[in-house]
């Protein structure tokens, strides 16, 4: 085992630790009584985002209910390195945006096509003069939705900042993001923590409220999180779920058990469809992605009850060993079991999948034979099946994981597994049977 292996786990699980996250929480929110200052809420806004739009239109509540200091900065797109498939990206975003904002009660339209360059750009102007007079919370929804809807560039708001405030105010507001360490827009930054979007806005709310910093009156959420299936239900002949994974994906490990579960719930055939991560094949993750995305896994994780965050990153040759191992444990009919014992191993028990002690210990309890199992690390035919599998997830118009495919229902994360339940649940059910 390497030093790196060796030492990665017990640093990861301080790092990533609900007492950690607790102990700076406290620790923000002392400094912030000790300098006098209002609960500070950054929001970082990106124009011609389709998650940009539905924030927007949400501000006004957040505002309604706690007493927070809004903060905006409209921001440019995400650098290249932080979207590596940005054709894709793009126009996944509207299509979900409009899922979303159908399933929160919010309205979004997919045009079909990006707002135009002029029309992005009079946007900018309005919501840069909207931010440099304190009325960003109130006109960014409207104008982000008359921008959405097409109505024209001259429909538009008329008060617009010039060029060399927007200018000055884009360079100030991209550089902002970046020292806090993120890089997407419909973020927001409250003391330390980043929040994305309406997807995220749960937990933000539960902590201003641990703070007493809601208004009085108030209570639940705004969009509180999507509860998983928890009781069995009978379904006719129910569709099956393709389940798009990477070994090397904290997101695919909080996932697999919840999709697997659903599964057994519905009687649904989840096809297991492996791919190599993203860096594997090339493409950077910057630094600041891996670490907001096993921050933001970390929470999600443990409100769901996952155990996550004693992680052994299986970059490299843990993975190539779990593929090999994953085409076996697949044919053998145990794939579901040494998924799960796999992503538990790499992802919470901090055991290293290139050695053969911890590839061992993944394989022994997900019922495998090891004598087997060996031999089967010397098959590289399962490099033919995940190629494959990402072939047919860009053909899907998906390139990232999570990814799921269940009738005519095509989405990205495991945030939207909610929209993998409902399209199970859409056919009546014969019976349900409740233990």
């Amino acid at each position: 085992m390497s030093l790196k292996s060796w030492l990665m786990p017990a640093i990861s699980q301080r790092l990533l630790s609900r007492e950690r996250l607790l102990r700076l929480r406290a620790k923000a929110e002392r400094q912030r009584l000790a300098a006098g200052k209002p609960h500070q809420l950054h929001y970082f806004h990106q124009v011609d985002d389709p998650y940009s739009a539905l924030a927007a239109a949400v501000l006004p509540q957040i505002l309604a209910r706690y007493q927070v200091e809004l903060l905006p900065h409209v921001v440019g797109a995400p650098p290249d390195a932080a979207a590596p498939d940005r054709e894709r990206l793009v126009a996944y975003s509207r299509s979900d945006a409009q899922l979303l904002a159908r399933h929160r009660g919010l309205s979004f339209e997919d045009p079909g096509h990006q707002p135009s360059a002029r029309a992005v750009e009079q946007a900018t102007a309005s919501l840069v003069a909207a931010a440099l007079s304190g009325r960003f919370a109130e006109q960014a929804g409207p104008v982000s939705a008359r921008l959405w809807r097409g109505l024209g560039e001259q429909d538009l708001d008329t008060n617009r900042a010039n060029t060399e405030q927007v200018s000055a105010h884009l360079q100030q507001s991209n550089a902002l993001r970046q020292s806090l360490g993120h890089y997407l827009g419909a973020m927001f930054f409250y003391a330390g923590e980043w929040y994305w979007g309406i997807d995220r806005l749960g937990h933000l709310e539960r902590r201003l409220q641990v703070l007493g910093a809601q208004r009085e009156g108030v209570s639940g959420l705004l969009f509180a999180a999507d509860l998983d299936l928890e009781i069995p239900v009978a379904l006719t002949d129910p569709p099956t779920i393709d389940f798009f994974f990477s070994l090397r994906s904290p997101y695919s490990a909080i996932a697999a058990p919840r999709v697997l579960a659903l599964g057994r719930h519905t009687g649904a055939k989840i096809r297991l469809r492996y791919v190599l991560p993203m860096v594997m094949r090339g493409l950077a993750v910057p630094a600041a992605k891996r670490s907001y995305i096993a921050r933001d896994t970390a929470r999600e994780a443990f409100d769901r009850g996952i155990k996550f965050g004693r992680l052994n990153d299986p970059l490299g040759r843990p993975t190539l060993r779990g593929l090999a191992l994953m085409a076996y444990a697949d044919k053998a009919g145990l794939g579901p079991e040494y998924l799960l014992s796999f992503m538990q191993g790499a992802w919470a028990e901090g055991l290293d999948a290139g050695s053969d002690r911890g590839l061992r210990r993944i394989a022994l309890r997900a019922g495998l034979d090891w004598d087997a199992a060996k031999l089967a690390l010397q098959d590289e035919s399962w490099r033919e099946v995940a190629e494959a599998n990402r072939l047919e997830m860009l053909q899907l118009g998906l390139w990232g994981v999570p990814s799921f495919h269940v009738r005519d229902q095509i989405v990205w994360g495991q945030d939207r597994l909610w929209a993998v339940q409902q399209e199970l649940l859409a056919a009546k059910p014969d019976s349900i049977d409740r233990p």
